[in-house]
């Protein structure tokens, strides 16, 4: 499993995954959009890595789905501090599809 996560930090879509996430990339709505996408097709997949997750974990990723979902409903410009709770939401969202912290994937 760990070379399963090694060679996924070199796979295009983590490394989509990762800019977004990063606090230096300038969010945008498209990068938002993208990732609410991403996490909907794992979802409806019935992405194995689901499978590991506990029930109220997964409501919670639904929760933080549903915020960054209506946080496009609301808004249309994000300040910094709302890009940042924005993408925490996002990272939430994605907990168990993807490594987000670099320094876990080469443990």
């Amino acid at each position: 499993m760990t070379s399963d996560l090694h060679l996924q930090q070199f796979h295009p879509t983590q490394k989509r995954v990762d800019r977004i996430l990063d606090p230096d990339h300038p969010l945008c709505r498209a990068d938002v959009v993208w990732m609410l996408e991403l996490i909907k097709k794992k979802v409806a997949d019935e992405d194995p890595a689901l499978m590991d997750l506990s029930q109220p974990r997964l409501l919670q990723n639904f929760h933080f789905f549903a915020e960054a979902a209506m946080s496009l409903v609301h808004r249309r410009h994000y300040s910094n501090q709302e890009a940042d709770r924005l993408r925490e939401w996002l990272r939430q969202a994605a907990h168990g599809l993807y490594v987000d912290n670099p320094r876990e994937r080469n443990r």
